[in-house]
């Protein structure tokens, strides 16, 4: 019964991730069209400048002028990723459009490694949450009620580097812990060398990790060796890759595109790569501002504080470390980037990469949870948690996963949820997808993918009647509270509205 439930959700997950394509050439994505153009200039002409590229229309800063050439100021890991399916395709069917470039590039570099990521969690997981109906919760909650959703079935790759870094993290705790072969640690290293070149913050994780890894293995020292040595060899590829990119584009293996980057000069040059001083209006809009708080919008995530609490006092305080420190860094990381509120986004996308370190200790609080009836009501908040997470995860994703990029305080948009999301749905909106094939149109064209999610949700929440009862109540109220969060006052609004949301949804079918 339960390989019938695991495998159901996963289909059903695949449903989700695949029905909707939410294509809108008319905003220019300044994350996506840069990374697309690398990846044309790579498989068509085997070079890594884009300026042939580049229309007039254009408006996406995201681009770096170096000896007389235009490049991308991405990490290129995920363009790289991209060029064999690419390739295949241009070689059978001629050379993809754009848009069909795009859908190749997010679902190779997006879709597939988080369906495939999702296998490993729930493996993982079991060393904290044995039940599978406990597992089943916190699985659904990450990969339907969180930015895991939002970056992979865009091509912005926060999320291909949280699945790397993630991966590395579990290889390195299977072999460290668990007592694996060493020569694991080749994927462990590969994996954690290819975080950085798919997205450069993810470097800040694989610190903790590797003191982890340092620490835990020191009794046995010839060991550790190799298999630190191990873990070197196999991040030592994409490492030199990314170095060599540098070096070939900008001049220099340690200058990024960044650095390069004419747009965005004055911000990223504040301290270190736009890191300075900390700033509590960066820190509260990250976490706590209606418009792009992470607790906010996936209030299931503070349940990582109570369950590494309780992982502590089982003295499993190694993992409490690396998840903790980890947490911990990225929070002083975007509390303190110049570029904090990281422009259209659906939360604070830049600490995408640290969601995977908040799943053991919302596993071990779920599972205290379900240890004994009398707790139902942890049970019922963490449910109500997640099920105000993924109805907006995926109803945003399905329509438009691109809440506008000013911060709140500027006035413009401070409630996108019903701003934007739930009046896209009243409007009967729908961007391109899977129902358009069957002759479906406006909103109803996108109920297949709310019933395959709200199936989702179903199954992971169903063990206790009272909690599922409780918690479902509780998450309504919670999104009802949130159409009482103040909406934007800016005069403009209503124009950006018309002009960038709703006026860019297709009126015709592809």
């Amino acid at each position: 019964m339960f390989v019938v439930v695991k495998r159901a959700i996963w289909g059903l997950l695949c449903v989700v991730y695949l029905w909707s394509f939410p294509y809108f050439p008319g905003i220019h994505s300044a994350n996506e069209t840069p990374r697309v153009y690398l990846v044309k200039a790579i498989a068509d002409h085997g070079r890594f400048s884009i300026e042939d590229q580049v229309r007039p229309d254009d408006i996406t800063g995201d681009m770096s002028p170096a000896g007389g050439h235009t490049y991308s100021n991405k990490a290129p890991g995920s363009s790289m990723l991209a060029v064999p399916p690419y390739w295949i395709v241009s070689k059978i069917f001629g050379e993809p459009s754009f848009a069909t470039t795009l859908w190749i590039c997010r679902v190779w570099t997006g879709v597939i490694p988080t369906l495939l990521f999702l296998i490993l969690l729930w493996r993982f997981l079991a060393r904290w949450a044995p039940r599978e109906s406990t597992r089943r919760l916190v699985i659904v909650a990450y990969a339907l009620g969180s930015m895991a959703m939002t970056y992979s079935i865009l091509f912005i790759a926060h999320q291909l580097s949280a699945v790397c870094i993630g991966t590395a993290w579990i290889v390195c705790v299977w072999v460290i812990d668990d007592g694996w072969d060493p020569r694991w640690m080749i994927a462990a290293g590969a994996a954690a060398g290819a975080a950085p070149l798919v997205d450069y913050q993810a470097a800040l994780a694989g610190v903790p990790i590797a003191i982890y890894v340092v620490v835990r293995g020191w009794r046995d020292r010839p060991r550790l060796l190799r298999a630190v040595g191990f873990a070197v060899a196999g991040a030592a590829v994409p490492i030199a890759i990314l170095l060599g990119y540098h070096w070939a584009c900008f001049g220099s293996p340690l200058r990024t595109g960044y650095d390069a980057s004419k747009s965005y000069e004055a911000l990223h040059s504040q301290g270190f790569l736009g890191l300075s001083q900390f700033r509590i209006a960066a820190f509260v809009g990250s976490f706590f501002a209606p418009d792009n708080g992470l607790f906010v919008l996936s209030p299931w995530v503070v349940a990582t504080i109570p369950g590494l609490v309780l992982l502590w006092k089982r003295g499993e305080r190694r993992h409490v470390w690396v998840a903790g420190s980890i947490c911990i860094l990225y929070v002083w990381f975007v509390s303190s980037l110049a570029m904090w509120h990281g422009g259209w986004a659906m939360g604070p996308r830049y600490i995408t990469a640290v969601l995977p370190f908040t799943l053991p200790g919302v596993a071990v609080l779920a599972a205290w949870a379900d240890d004994d009836p009398r707790r139902w009501w942890a049970r019922a908040l963490l449910i109500a948690g997640v099920v105000v997470a993924c109805i907006i995860y995926v109803s945003s994703c399905a329509e438009y996963p691109h809440f506008p990029g000013e911060p709140a305080s500027a006035g413009k948009w401070t409630n996108p949820l019903y701003e934007i999301t739930f009046r896209l749905i009243r409007e009967d909106h729908a961007p391109w997808n899977v129902g358009w094939l069957v002759g479906l149109g406006g909103v109803i064209s996108i109920v297949p993918a709310f019933l395959a999610a709200g199936l989702v949700v179903a199954l992971a929440v169903r063990r206790d009647r009272r909690a599922t009862i409780a918690g479902v109540a509780l998450a309504l109220i919670v999104l009802a509270a949130y159409s009482l969060f103040p909406r934007g006052t800016d005069p403009s609004r209503e124009t950006s509205y018309t002009r960038f949301i709703a006026g860019v949804f297709p009126d015709s079918r592809p």
